[in-house]
């Protein structure tokens, strides 16, 4: 009874611990998903500005050598 006892109480604390990890996912999982349209709103308003001034992105600027 000891053995099935002490097995028992490692399959709860392994199923806690599945609980703990699967919110921590899912909260990243959200927190990820705000910085991705953060990062995309971002790189939007910097093509805009770039527009606005008329520039090339500075990757397509050939070096002065050429």
């Amino acid at each position: 009874m000891d053995r099935i006892a002490a097995l028992e109480e490692r399959v709860a604390h392994l199923m806690r611990t599945t609980d703990d990890l699967s919110e921590v996912v899912a909260r990243q999982a959200g927190e990820i998903a705000v910085l991705e349209r953060r990062v995309r709103l971002l790189m939007e308003r910097a093509a805009e500005h770039e527009a606005l001034r008329g520039e090339a992105p500075e990757a397509n600027v050939k070096p002065p050598h050429w």
